[in-house]
């Protein structure tokens, strides 16, 4: 019984999610039809539809898609580990703090976008310097939250394992560690929607390969309204979904936490 109700719960709040966007494509299909030029700006419903099969059926879409995420996963795996890592020896050295802090705070308040120049004369517009920027979007917020979760551990925590007569390895193991990681966890969702953002952005000024960036690109070219559209949901939906896959992750990795 208290399953059911549940579902249906889910299934009432879904409904009410989908009240808005179906309000917009209603909104859309009327001023696509309202001249040649809003027909333009505005593609029609059909117009996209059918462009999504055509692209789905010859494959195009996949293979820029899987491009895309191939990059976004790659770079998401070295900026976290990167993160992690600084940001741990950060939080458990006080020289490592010193040497390093100063200069990760200064550095992390140049926008994403300002290294492009940098990156480019350094390392041209290939591949390297798409996965960089994906990296460097990712690594900030990594050392940020894994510095502040690692230096955030409550006192009495310490104390136990002082009690306890822990080495600096266990105390790492089990006490800064476990009670770092919903702070870890929180700069993950973070970076991952810094990285995938990052991701389709470097594909739009790093015109190299293939990508969705790349294919909105020759789309908009070619005045491939309905073509550009498509890239766009397919960004925001795969966006949406990895950002909901990682939050239930973690809530369900963190469950502990959220017990009451």
């Amino acid at each position: 019984m208290m399953f059911a109700t549940a579902m249906k719960r889910r299934a009432f709040s879904l409904l009410q999610g989908l009240v808005v966007p179906v309000l917009l494509v209603g909104v859309w299909e009327l001023l696509s039809r309202q001249s040649a030029t809003y027909a333009y700006v505005f593609v029609s419903v059909e117009g996209i539809w059918e462009s999504s099969l055509e692209l789905l059926g010859s494959g195009e879409l996949a293979l820029n898609f899987l491009a895309t995420l191939r990059c976004a996963l790659q770079s998401i795996l070295i900026g976290s580990l990167l993160g992690i890592g600084v940001g741990t020896l950060m939080g458990i050295s006080r020289i490592a703090e010193i040497l390093i802090g100063p200069l990760y705070h200064t550095v992390r308040q140049v926008p994403l976008l300002g290294w492009i120049p940098l990156i480019g004369l350094w390392f041209g517009t290939g591949e390297f310097a798409k996965n960089l920027m994906v990296v460097t979007a990712v690594f900030y917020p990594m050392v940020l939250h894994t510095y502040e979760g690692i230096r955030n551990v409550e006192k009495h925590y310490m104390e136990v394992g002082q009690v306890f007569r822990f080495n600096r390895w266990q105390r790492f193991v089990h006490i800064l560690l476990p009670n770092a990681w919903p702070s870890i966890f929180t700069g993950f969702l973070n970076a991952l929607a810094f990285a995938w953002v990052a991701t389709i952005g470097s594909e739009l000024l790093f015109a190299t390969g293939p990508g969705l960036g790349g294919l909105m690109l020759i789309a908009q070219a070619a005045s491939k309204m309905e073509v550009v559209i498509v890239c766009i949901v397919t960004i925001g939906l795969t966006g949406y979904l990895m950002n909901h896959g990682i939050a239930r992750i973690r809530k369900w990795l963190l469950k502990w936490r959220y017990a009451h």
